[in-house]
């Protein structure tokens, strides 16, 4: 069967963005990957070695260089949130990749707390929730911008528990706020992946500025991964002094 000039225009047009969308996507979950690899590979490393360790965590808890530790990716996150838009998209890239070695840094307490074997066993569980969810975004006809007030609520409320568990220390509130945390931060890389696709339509198509909203959505989509991974660990994984 033969297309006429508008047909034939049509399918030429929805498979060039068809293919745009799809590097695209591929682009933002490579970033993202690289990210985690680097953020596993120096977590492992930093547990490892026992210089580090003591100079994170003393006898009276945590030393001045691991309260710098754990709050060093969010100063990380402000810059690239904030500052993207006067960085090239390789300095931004670098920031991302520093990012992500701190957060290794800062994840290396978790060996620690918990056995090898549940740390690997959780990743991959959170991996493949993560790939599953993320496809459900991606095809899914539902908008899914209905639920954002609710994910935000539902993160917020996440935040001030986790905050008063600091103080309280209590076993059933962290456990309460795991639970959330995987119901909200699941629902998130749905809706981020939602995003991510309707962006590509909506915005510019300069290689420049859609690499940088391609590092940006990788950075929400590594977190959401990172803080559902953290949130499964402290329901499944097996503790050292079990």
């Amino acid at each position: 069967m033969n297309l006429n000039n508008n047909q034939q225009y049509a399918y030429q047009t929805k498979s060039t963005y068809d293919q745009g969308l799809r590097s695209f996507m591929l682009q933002t979950y490579n970033y993202m990957g690289l990210a985690l690899l680097i953020t596993g590979l120096v977590a492992m490393f930093a547990a490892g070695s026992e210089s580090f360790i003591r100079s994170i965590i003393s006898p009276q808890g945590m030393t001045g260089f691991g309260m710098l530790i754990s709050f060093a990716p969010l100063g990380f996150v402000l810059a690239l949130q904030f500052g993207i838009n006067r960085m090239s998209l390789a300095t931004a890239q670098m920031v991302y990749i520093a990012y992500s070695a701190v957060m290794g840094l800062s994840l290396s307490t978790l060996f620690m707390v918990y056995t090898g074997e549940s740390i690997a066993r959780v990743f991959f569980i959170t991996a493949a929730t993560f790939g599953a969810v993320s496809i459900f975004g991606y095809t899914t006809k539902r908008d899914l911008t209905q639920f954002a007030s609710f994910l935000i609520m539902g993160l917020l409320g996440l935040v001030i528990a986790s905050l008063v568990n600091i103080f309280l220390k209590s076993n059933g509130l962290m456990f309460v706020t795991s639970i959330i945390g995987v119901l909200v931060f699941t629902g998130l890389i749905a809706f981020e992946t939602q995003k991510l696709k309707n962006m590509y339509y909506m915005l510019s198509s300069e290689n420049e500025t859609m690499g940088k909203i391609s590092l940006l959505s990788a950075l929400s989509l590594y977190i959401s991964f990172i803080n559902l991974f953290v949130s499964l660990l402290q329901l499944l994984g097996d503790r050292r002094n079990q």
